[in-house]
């Protein structure tokens, strides 16, 4: 296990909100106006798992333990529930009003891996509302000042949950994996379940569309896999300090939450972890992400806001967000707005962050019929090494795949089609400022794959330096401005432009071909 770095504000002895200072949660120099966020007010009392029966040897569940402890605290109005060191062996978790989690040095929380004590929750998922996925291990719903602390570990046992594709681990990990049963989609494609295999042949990208009744949803339980920490409709959050990781699908995911403070945690998961995203914010308003590390499977720091329909009828954007100070070790992509954004998202600002051996640093990713604006976004001071594709992608004709599994595939250039009419399903991306960014290593310098109906406008990038084996390319993109940037390919011109209006590269170094 990586060590952990030290806490920005040390152990927290968190009571109130007026225990963290100012300067943490009012974040100075912003290029928006955003409200100070709020932490969470937690009563002084406490409350120990040992007292309720809780097991720290892992033999038996303390699933009992968990829930009474909360419901003595939150009976009282509220504290803080300490997990002191052990293994402490569940099954779900749920939060409430006025509770923190204390998970003390040398405490792992881990969850089993009995399916049958994660029920069908309604829930939504990938931006669907109004579906079901099982019971998430930590989990609340319009709860007020809640808290995860302390400098333990919280483990889903994911690797019982997910899907495996042969060519993303090695041979001792296959067998290791499979050898548990299970069965196959084909011969390169394990899943742990026929009802996981059966949920796969009917969902749209892992969200089954077409299930109405109760013994349909139960008939595909296993392919339910749930987000690891869901909390919908919260506020006043905070997650301090605890390493989160192996999560059955997403590891972190705010939905509908106000005033979320992610402070100085690590999220992990195996690279070969399918839907292992680090945090997905998804239509929720003041949130500061900071001084944490991301080593996950699928996007690390990934903004969303509802998909298609569902997103547009929502309509509820993820706006006044600040990520800064952290690090993505690897995944899909470093910072990564979309696919599913159809609610908007606006006023963002990423700044001193590094994203080191990712597949995209800053990703951008939609496509036609989604809908929603992404506008007003701001990343300075953004630090890069070894991407395997692109430090900045714009992609408008995603299609579900990492951008590896796009480049592998060959798959990356989109034949001509009918332009449709701009309506409510156009996406849309505007006003967008980047400064100071460098790379170091990087297949493709960077990629705007615009729609024609729709291009990508007023992006702004400045003194910005990138070396990658190809220079940059640009198609149905306006308004752009190259101010003392500089790109140095191994091969080929620094910057290829086709379909593009009112750009300004008179800032720009390098061979430019059109």
């Amino acid at each position: 296990m990586k060590r952990l770095s030290t806490l920005l504000l040390g152990a927290l002895a968190l009571t109130t909100a007026a225990a963290q200072t100012p300067r943490d949660n009012h974040p100075d120099e912003l290029p928006f106006a955003m409200p100070e966020v709020t932490l969470p007010a937690i009563p002084e009392r406490e409350a120990t798992l040992t007292g309720f029966g809780g097991d720290p040897s892992g033999a038996r569940l303390s699933t009992e333990a968990f829930a009474a402890a909360i419901d003595h605290l939150a009976a009282q109005g509220g504290g803080t529930l300490r997990i002191p060191a052990g293994v402490w062996h569940t099954g779900p978790i749920v939060l409430r009003s006025n509770i923190r989690l204390e998970v003390e040095r040398g405490a792992i929380i881990l969850f089993s891996n009995d399916k049958s004590l994660y029920p069908l929750v309604e829930t939504s998922f990938e931006g669907y509302d109004n579906t079901r996925r099982c019971q998430s291990p930590i989990s609340a719903r319009g709860a007020r000042n809640i808290a995860i602390t302390g400098q333990g570990v919280i483990d889903g046992n994911g690797e019982y949950w997910r899907p495996l594709k042969r060519e993303k681990v090695n041979e001792s990990t296959w067998r290791r994996i499979t050898a548990r049963g299970g069965c196959y989609k084909r011969p390169t494609y394990w899943f742990p379940s026929e009802q996981a295999l059966r949920g796969d042949a009917v969902a749209d990208m892992n969200v089954p569309r077409t299930l109405t009744t109760d013994e349909e949803w139960a008939a595909v339980k296993d392919f339910l896999r749930p987000v690891m920490v869901s909390l919908i409709d919260c506020e006043n959050i905070l997650l301090q300090g605890v390493v989160f990781q192996n999560s059955p699908a997403w590891n972190i995911h705010p939905l509908l939450c106000r005033n979320l403070t992610v402070d100085g945690v690590t999220v992990r998961n195996p690279s070969y972890a399918q839907n292992g995203d680090g945090i997905d914010i998804e239509s929720c308003r003041n949130v500061i992400v900071r001084d944490s590390r991301f080593d996950v499977g699928d996007d690390g720091i990934c903004i969303k806001s509802g998909k298609d329909e569902d997103g547009r009828r929502r309509g509820v954007p993820t706006e006044n967000v600040v990520v800064e100070g952290c690090t993505v070790f690897r995944g899909h992509g470093g910072f990564v707005v979309g696919s599913e954004m159809s609610g908007g998202v606006r006023n963002v600002l990423v700044r001193r962050c590094n994203f080191v051996s990712t597949d995209v640093g800053l990703r951008f990713k939609s496509r036609r019929g989604r809908g929603g604006v992404v506008e007003n976004i701001y990343v300075y001071d953004t630090s890069m090494s070894d991407i395997a594709t692109e430090p900045l992608l714009f992609d408008l004709f995603y299609g579900g795949k990492s951008a590896v599994e796009v480049l592998e595939s060959g798959s990356e250039e989109h034949a001509a089609a009918t332009v449709p009419p701009v309506d409510e399903t156009t996406p849309a991306f505007r006003n967008i400022d980047i400064r100071r960014l460098n790379c170091l290593g990087a297949r493709r310098a960077m990629f705007f794959n615009g729609i024609p109906e729709m291009p990508i406008e007023g992006i702004r990038i400045a003194q910005t330096r990138i070396r990658s084996t190809h220079g940059g390319e640009m198609r149905h993109a306006r308004k752009i401005v190259l101010d003392d940037v500089e790109i140095v390919p191994a091969q080929g011109p620094a910057l290829k432009i086709a379909d593009c209006d009112e750009t300004d590269l008179r800032g720009f170094k390098g061979e430019i071909a059109r």
